[in-house]
């Protein structure tokens, strides 16, 4: 009778990746905020857009872009569409007209206080996945911070 060799492993399983774990976290909170934003209609990146103006209103392209780490290519469209929906309006700075200044419209501002249950539904939907303190989102900040630290040294 031969023995039959198993191949030793070398890395961890799939199910034991840090990388899978977060990818897979990651699909299911775009899920849920799908679920979650469609009475508003936006989709998750608009939301991020529309979570940035309501807290500070008439910033640049720019500016708006370094907050959320979008590139212009990725930006760009997501303004149009918002604009097109009535939520935003795009001006020239009067000072720089190179500068494209952010403003919400009315409607912009006015779905501001619909999109306040968006929090509340994402947080019954977490539940006791998340430590009230706010750890989760501490320890989420400080792991972002370390992998940009470590990305910015190769």
């Amino acid at each position: 009778m031969t023995e039959t060799k198993v191949p030793r492993r070398t890395t961890a399983r799939l199910e034991e990746q840090l990388c899978f774990a977060v990818y897979q976290a990651g699909h299911a909170f775009t899920r849920m905020y799908r679920s979650a934003l469609a009475e508003l209609g936006l989709t998750y990146p608009q939301y991020l857009v529309m979570l940035a103006l309501w807290d500070g209103d008439g910033v640049t392209v720019k500016a708006l872009g370094e907050r959320l780490s979008l590139d212009s290519g990725t930006l760009t469209p997501l303004l149009k569409r918002l604009e097109v929906a009535g939520l935003i309006r795009r001006e020239r700075s009067r000072e720089d007209e190179r500068q494209v200044l952010l403003h919400l419209t009315e409607a912009g501002e006015a779905l501001r206080e619909k999109g306040g249950c968006v929090p509340i539904t994402m947080g019954r939907a977490i539940g006791d996945a998340v430590h009230p303190d706010g750890r989760l989102l501490g320890d989420l900040k400080r792991l972002r911070d370390a992998l940009l630290k470590a990305a910015d040294q190769d």
